[in-house]
């Protein structure tokens, strides 16, 4: 189980290694006065332990989904974890993970929703962290047009610039394990 413990750990190490005031361009385009990068806590044991654990703790609390998902690259490390996560819980669970292209593949099967995926589930998109929102609704148009449905979207960290509404504006509740209140900033 989670703990208040191991989410006030996940948030020091995501301070202390992701965290960074100065003035930078967001892929949204926009200026901030901070940057948070959190491959460099996804990419540390303790930092893909701790996030898997409570991203999987916060999706059994809520309406049950099939299968986990986002754009590729930066949710595959998070997607990743709580897989490895639900694996260490019940080894024959039955969540599923996959990813999404930037753009669908030009050989092969020509997929664009990669991994296990199938037409028809109910999937929740990862990400880590949300500015205004704008790759992961490209990944919830992508699994729409595949056949799927987006039931719920969770991110690490809501920097609180628009993608909150931005969802809304769809019908999808963005929830987040931290937000803006948790940053020094």
């Amino acid at each position: 189980m989670a703990s208040e413990a191991q989410r006030a750990e996940l948030l020091d190490l995501i301070l202390e290694v992701s965290f960074r005031r100065e003035q930078v361009t967001l892929t949204s385009g926009k200026q901030s006065d901070f940057y948070l990068d959190l491959r460099q806590t996804l990419m540390r044991p303790r930092g893909v332990k701790l996030a898997g654990e409570l991203v999987l703790e916060r999706l059994r609390a809520g309406p049950p989904v099939d299968s986990v998902g986002g754009m590729a690259v930066g949710a595959v490390p998070l997607v990743s974890a709580v897989l490895a996560a639900a694996a260490a819980r019940d080894a024959e669970t039955p969540l599923l993970g996959f990813f999404v292209r930037k753009e669908t593949k030009r050989h092969g099967l020509g997929k664009r929703v990669e991994g296990g995926f199938v037409p028809g589930q109910t999937v929740a998109l990862v990400e880590d962290t949300c500015t205004t929102g704008g790759s992961t609704l490209e990944a919830v148009d992508a699994v729409v047009k595949a056949g799927g449905k987006v039931g719920r979207v969770l991110c690490l960290v809501d920097r609180g610039e628009g993608a909150a509404a931005a969802f809304a504006e769809r019908g999808i509740e963005l929830e987040s394990l931290f937000d803006r209140n948790d940053l020094p900033v």
